[in-house]
């Protein structure tokens, strides 16, 4: 078999394992946006009707927030079925923590209830304290008391951070889609181009014995 020839079976090999390649890839994106869609589904999410930018502007002015980034998306009366809704739910999630905490967030808030009578030094941004000394003990456990505000933040925290991980293997998905369709139109311009070089370097029997003909030289006319 001769270098050409080799080269030639290599062309059609490699756009062949391209294509395959990329059929495989599609088929992996398409499976876990199909898992991430049907996860979110089994979970029953539905957005609640203040889940609407001007709406939660408006919780959010009589809550006396200021500073936040309002969502511009939609969710209100809508299931969560995909990665587009759970981050859009996931936004207005934290703006609803955000009025539950009056503002502050997970790092501005202390771990116990802080007792009357604390020290202002003794004191975090939102009126508790991390001092166990300083907090209000449960006459039950004895215990110091959780400051509740930062147990909601946490919570929030858990499911916002899952529904954005389901946005992340989305978008991930979609970018993985976009690959594999890119995989298969190269092998496949590939298996073309590898055709076209070959069959473009083959001239036609007829052509090519004309082509003989034409380039015969002639035997001089004898006077």
């Amino acid at each position: 078999m001769t270098t050409k020839r080799v080269l030639e079976i290599g062309g059609f090999v490699s756009a062949a394992i391209m294509v395959a390649f990329g059929v495989a890839v599609i088929l992996l994106a398409a499976n876990g946006r199909s898992t991430v869609n049907s996860s979110l589904k089994q979970e029953k999410i539905t957005g609640t009707p203040d889940m609407t930018p001007a709406a939660i502007k408006a919780e959010a002015a009589k809550a006396g927030l200021t500073g936040i980034t309002f969502p511009t998306c939609t969710v209100a009366g809508k299931a969560v079925v995909d990665g587009a809704t759970a981050r859009c739910f996931a936004e207005y999630m934290r703006i609803h923590t955000l009025e539950a905490t009056h503002g502050f967030v997970y790092a501005e808030m202390g771990r116990y209830e802080a007792k009357p009578g604390t020290p202002k030094a003794q004191l975090t941004p939102d009126g508790a304290t991390n001092n166990p000394a300083y907090a209000v003990v449960d006459p039950t456990t004895k215990q110091p008391v959780a400051n509740a505000a930062r147990d909601i933040w946490v919570t929030e925290t858990a499911l916002t951070t899952a529904l954005n991980v389901s946005y992340m293997a989305d978008q991930l998905s979609l970018f993985s889609l976009v690959i594999g369709i890119a995989l298969l139109l190269a092998g496949i311009g590939f298996a073309v181009l590898d055709w076209a070089a070959i069959h473009g370097r083959r001239p036609e029997p007829a052509a090519a014995a004309e082509d003989a003909r034409a380039t015969r030289p002639t035997k001089p006319a004898i006077a």
